[in-house]
C-alpha cells in the first residue's frame, strides 16, 4: 500500500521579522508568517486579490540562519510539511494550531525583498547521507548504498546510454 505525501510549497513575503528562541535543551526554534497572495478577475473584470497567512516553524540550524537572515517583506521560498499541534491554555481548555515545518527556506528578490535574485540563498534541513570507505575485506571499498526513499539527485551516471 502506498505510503501518504505530505509536502508544501509556498512563495510568499514574510508578515513580520522571524522569532528565533531557544529550547531548555539548546535547540534553535524560528516562527514567522508567510502572505500568499493570489489575484483574479471576477465576473465583472474586477480585480480581486485573496491574501492567505501560514505560520511557519525552522528548527536547528535552519531556524538561526532564518533568524539572522530573513526580515519582514523579505520573499522566501519555503518547503516543508504541514504539522498541526494541540497544547492547553491557561484556562485549561485544549488548543489546536496548524503550521508549516520547514526543511528548506530560499531566500528570494534582493536584500530589499524584491527585484533580483542576486543575494538569494538556498538552505537545506533534510539529512544527507555520510560517504563512507569501507571494505569487504578483499582491499576495495565497496560501493555506498542510496537510500530507499524519494531523492533530489537527478543525475545521470557516465555510463548510461541516452537514446537522444
Amino acid at each position: 500500500m502506498a505510503r501518504g505525501i505530505n509536502k508544501v510549497i509556498l512563495v510568499g513575503n514574510l508578515g513580520g521579522d522571524p522569532e528565533l528562541r531557544y529550547t531548555g535543551s539548546g535547540t534553535a526554534v524560528c516562527n514567522f508568517s508567510v502572505a500568499t497572495t493570489e489575484s483574479y478577475k471576477d465576473r465583472d473584470g474586477n480585480q480581486v486579490e485573496n491574501t492567505e497567512w501560514h505560520r511557519v516553524v525552522a528548527w536547528a540550524r535552519l531556524a538561526e540562519i532564518c533568524g539572522e537572515y530573513l526580515s519582514k517583506g523579505r520573499q522566501v521560498y519555503i518547503e516543508g510539511q504541514l504539522q498541526t499541534r494541540q497544547w492547553e491554555d491557561k484556562d485549561g481548555n485544549t488548543r489546536y494550531t496548524t503550521e508549516i515545518k520547514a526543511r528548506e527556506m530560499q531566500m528570494l528578490g534582493g536584500r530589499d525583498g524584491g527585484g533580483s535574485s542576486d543575494d538569494g540563498g538556498s538552505y537545506d534541513q533534510s539529512p544527507r547521507p555520510q560517504r563512507q570507505a569501507s571494505s569487504n575485506g578483499g582491499g576495495r571499498p565497496q560501493q555506498q548504498a542510496k537510500p530507499s526513499g524519494p531523492s533530489d539527485d537527478y543525475s545521470f551516471e557516465p555510463d548510461d546510454d541516452l537514446p537522444f
